[in-house]
């Protein structure tokens, strides 16, 4: 019998929790061993606890170092930091992976296979910013400043090669802006290139491109690309351009990674216009499940779900209306439970 798994699980705000629901049956079907704690945050955190992010949900990942999580919002107004940005500083989750593989065949573009690897704690999102009164306008000036560490700029290369070699890929582009913010991008680009001299060479190809370049490069032809590892906010940007070459953000999953804990989530948000109507699609929250497999070393497990999630979409056809299919919710849920047991 499979060791089990002390998990956290925070449902969230709008669909979330409908497509957790879903991700929960199918997980259930595949014997993943997982035990659940469940705890609320976003809005159904400030409803139960007057929190975005209650001290419980915080204590509950701090004793499982595990978590899945629906879509959070974020209230507007009162001065509310956003959760995510929490966790992420709270747990240190320095590497944001964002992998995006095409599901469903006919879009724009085929058989995408790329990897972005996100900067999650450092550049211009630290949150140093200020304004300057000119006059009688206090909003005059605006100003931020962006910060990267030498050790920042480690971790999270380390994290990318280590799992562009593990998981088989070929090649780690690096993205940066070195040739106008020289020190705050060159210092990204400066450690990596020492780094792939000193441990990389041979192990994997490195190369590098400017961050908008590789934008353009990416629409024209996404193929020469197979992961990308970034700074903060250029990783913000390409990974939901990524995401768009695969059918958008529902059918792309995220992993948190840091020394202490991996939160697994769907990027996309919380769609409250169509919550409990059962139109959501789960298949990113399904996703990020997989690559929680893949971390607690359940690959066989994650494997399955993936495959089980293809046969859905492409031999039984049963597809959600953002993928143009008539299947709500809870039949494509049905489609592949039947597909988990009887594949």
């Amino acid at each position: 019998m499979m060791k089990r798994i002390p998990a956290t699980l925070i449902p969230g705000d709008g669909i979330g929790p409908e497509i957790v629901d879903a991700t929960l049956a199918v997980l259930d079907a595949l014997g993943a061993p997982f035990d659940w704690d469940s705890q609320v945050a976003g809005l159904a955190g400030v409803q139960a606890a007057g929190d975005p992010l209650p001290q419980a949900a915080v204590d509950s990942i701090r004793r499982t170092r595990l978590a899945l999580k629906g879509p959070l919002e974020t209230p507007s107004g009162g001065g509310y930091r956003s959760s995510n940005v929490r966790l992420r500083e709270e747990f240190k989750l320095y590497a944001n992976l964002r992998p995006a593989r095409t599901l469903v065949p006919g879009g724009r573009f085929e058989n995408i296979d790329l990897v972005v690897v996100r900067e999650n704690l450092e550049g211009l999102y630290i949150g140093h910013e200020h304004y300057v009164q000119i006059d009688d306008d206090p909003h005059a000036v605006a100003m931020a400043t962006g910060i990267n560490t030498r050790a920042g700029c480690r971790h999270i290369l380390e994290y990318a090669f280590e799992h562009a070699i593990a998981t088989g890929r070929k090649k780690v582009t690096i993205v940066h802006k070195a040739n106008i913010m020289k020190a705050l991008t060159g210092i990204f680009k400066e450690t990596a290139e020492q780094m792939y001299a000193d441990k990389y060479k041979g192990r994997i190809e490195m190369d590098s491109v400017i961050v908008d370049a590789c934008a353009m490069k990416l629409v024209l032809n996404p193929w020469q690309f197979d992961v990308l590892v970034t700074t903060n906010l250029f990783g913000d940007i390409l990974s939901d351009l990524v995401s768009g070459l695969i059918g958008g953000l529902g059918m792309a999953p995220g992993a948190n990674i840091g020394a202490d804990a991996a939160i697994f989530e769907a990027v996309h948000g919380s769609a409250p216009d169509i919550a409990g109507k059962d139109m959501a699609n789960p298949t990113a929250l399904l996703l990020a499940a997989a690559l929680m497999l893949d971390h607690v070393q359940h690959a066989d497990l994650a494997a399955r779900l993936r495959k089980a999630i293809d046969e859905t979409l492409n031999i039984d056809k049963v597809r959600t209306g953002d993928l143009g299919g008539n299947a709500g919710t809870a039949a494509y849920t049905r489609a592949l439970v039947s597909r988990v047991r009887n594949g």
